[in-house]
């Protein structure tokens, strides 16, 4: 098991209300435990992650199944396998089928998304990478979308672009803090055992070029 490059706050040095948080993120995942134990270092950090994730992510005016789409897009895109590993219930509750995971990366060419959903990717590709045409991407996502769910999915992809790059390098991993839950984690990553199982397959998404 990797060693995080930053390490995970012992939860008795945090005060109530940050505990709380951290049983929260044990109890209902999105995110996990361990990212937020790094975070917890710099109090006025660990909320003000936390405070516009629930905001963005969890609530707001995007239909949240097209926000984890991105989320995900995201995760693989960058290769954060922290990230990459987890489900958001909310989605899945709603009816993302896990199917809808597998090719992200080939989205454009894939019938597994509607025109809207692919044009929120293309959204996301072009915050993470550039668009060679910019007024196509517009009109489309124009065609998708109200210009306050451009605003807040355009805001929520660059905050987890941002914050899934940097987690990529720090090297954490899930059931290393509050371990002893599988909520909000994939299928095949629901243990210690299950996840190093599934990271050693020749099929694992981030083994893949």
């Amino acid at each position: 098991m990797s060693k995080p490059r930053i390490s995970y706050r012992p939860l008795e040095q945090m005060d109530e209300r940050m505990q709380e948080e951290m049983h929260r993120c044990a109890r209902e995942g999105t995110p996990r435990p361990e990212s937020s134990a790094v975070r917890a270092h710099v109090p006025h950090a660990f909320w003000a992650f936390a405070d516009s994730w629930k905001a963005l992510f969890h609530s707001g005016v995007c239909d949240h199944s097209i926000k984890e789409l991105c989320r995900v897009y995201i995760s693989r895109t960058v290769k954060c396998e922290f990230c990459g590993n987890q489900r958001s219930i909310k989605a899945t509750t709603a009816g993302l089928q896990e199917q809808q995971y597998d090719e992200l990366l080939n989205f454009e060419s894939s019938d597994r998304y509607d025109d809207r959903q692919k044009a929120a990717l293309a959204y996301a590709e072009a915050i993470a990478w550039g668009s060679q045409d910019q007024d196509a991407l517009w009109g489309r996502l124009h065609a998708h979308f109200s210009e306050a769910e451009l605003v807040e999915l355009g805001c929520f992809i660059a905050l987890t672009f941002g914050q899934q790059s940097w987690i990529r390098l720090l090297d954490i991993d899930h059931h290393q803090y509050l371990a002893g839950t599988d909520a909000s984690l994939a299928p095949g990553f629901e243990t210690a055992e299950d996840l190093a199982e599934s990271k050693s397959r020749a099929d694992y998404w981030a083994a893949k070029p």
